[in-house]
């Protein structure tokens, strides 16, 4: 057993903001399982790392012997998060929601242990509360208030609509905590309205008002924008061990400590070591070896898995001689000629094509054949053009 002061530690690691730090201490101290509390609105089929940033946060809960809920919003999926939206975001169908959250449950136990997570579905609370309980809902927030949230504001400022239905998003997480007795939500940074709303929620219903923890969002492969599908820069959990191996190596140097303070499980002593030993002359290729497998292991079971997906990327890299340092350039997406010469790899779009005509291109290690071939935004790959340019390139 740790002592609260490890505990805390552990659960402030990597974490942005936390509300509130004392009244989080007096709850560990008194020794109890905390009720914690996570929530996913299943928007797509598949999780990716951006995801699992607050799903290791549970695990850490887990392992410390508190009770995890993973929440499934089955019914605000239906309404749609407005979070950080510029525009109405369309409601999911319930057929799509409930294909999608059978395959969150099944890939999230690659991190939880199935055995002592609680699967919540908030359907469960909010189908039989009905129209008038919604509105007795709804009375306890005001306008002005909603519109103190950032996004809502820029909207309204803006003369974008906001539809009476996005209101009832925050109203709807904020009552989650309320049915579910939490002690603390995570949620991201961008949620933090949200998050708040269930306090004041909690404290009218009262209930100690949910501790607040806030994960910071983890950029994608651009190292720009956050993680996300539609960018195209994420790295998916359900992708093939070679796929999640390849993408963690095309993480710049500097990103990849991020990453290692988000997904790695690895003590933050010995990451600490190892960026001391990248400042003392370490090859950085060799420390990011070490995420990739990890992660490689984690959502593709045991050691091997890891193992093997490097031994395929050395393989691969090693007959295309691709060095282990070169240029990194911002690109802006368009054709393959266009950002070979944007790279700084070709003098002219027509050399570009006659190298891809050629065989000439490649695209991390694999030959580019069609003259047509785009990168879209979020893309970050090394780029070869004959046996000796290179470059790593992220598209913005």
């Amino acid at each position: 057993m740790l002592s609260v002061e490890d505990s805390l530690a552990l659960l402030k690691r990597g974490v942005d903001e936390l509300l509130i730090e004392a009244d989080l201490t007096e709850r560990l101290k008194s020794g109890r399982p905390l009720r914690i509390k996570a929530g996913f609105d299943p928007t797509a089929p598949d999780l990716h790392l951006g995801h699992t940033v607050l799903i290791n946060k549970l695990k850490h809960f887990q392992d410390l012997g508190h009770h995890v809920m993973f929440l499934i919003g089955d019914f605000t999926g239906m309404i749609g998060d407005p979070t950080g939206k510029n525009a109405t975001r369309p409601p999911l169908s319930r057929e799509q929601i409930l294909v999608n959250a059978k395959t969150y449950q099944e890939q999230i136990f690659k991190i939880l242990d199935p055995q002592k997570t609680e699967i919540c579905f908030n359907s469960t609370w909010f189908e039989p509360m009905g129209a008038a309980g919604m509105i007795k809902l709804a009375a306890l927030h005001t306008v002005a208030r909603m519109l103190e949230r950032d996004d809502f504001s820029k909207r309204y400022r803006g003369g974008q609509p906001i539809a009476i239905h996005e209101f009832l998003y925050p109203l709807c997480q904020g009552y989650d905590s309320v049915a579910m007795k939490a002690d603390v939500e995570l949620g991201g940074t961008d949620q933090k309205f949200n998050l708040l709303v269930g306090r004041e929620l909690q404290k009218h219903y009262g209930q100690l008002p949910q501790c607040v923890l806030m994960m910071p969002l983890l950029e994608g492969l651009d190292g720009v924008n956050k993680m996300s599908k539609s960018l195209g820069n994420y790295i998916g959990i359900a992708e093939s061990p070679t796929e999640i191996f390849g993408k963690v190596m095309s993480v710049s140097d500097e990103l990849m400590w991020r990453y290692f303070e988000l997904l790695s499980f690895e003590p933050i002593g010995k990451i600490a070591a190892m960026r001391l030993s990248v400042e003392e002359g370490a090859n950085p290729r060799d420390i990011k070896f070490e995420l990739a497998k990890e992660l490689v292991n984690r959502f593709h079971g045991g050691s091997r898995a890891g193992d093997d997906a490097m031994r395929e990327f050395i393989a691969r890299f090693q007959r295309s001689e691709i060095p282990d340092n070169m240029p990194e350039v911002a690109v802006a997406a368009g054709s393959m000629a266009a950002i070979l010469k944007q790279a700084g790899l070709v003098s002219s779009t027509s050399e570009a094509l006659r190298m891809i005509d050629g065989g000439g291109v490649r695209v991390d290690g694999e030959k580019v054949g069609d003259r047509n071939a785009r990168l879209s935004v979020g893309t970050c790959v090394v780029l070869q053009v004959g046996k000796r340019k290179f470059a790593r390139v992220v598209v913005g």
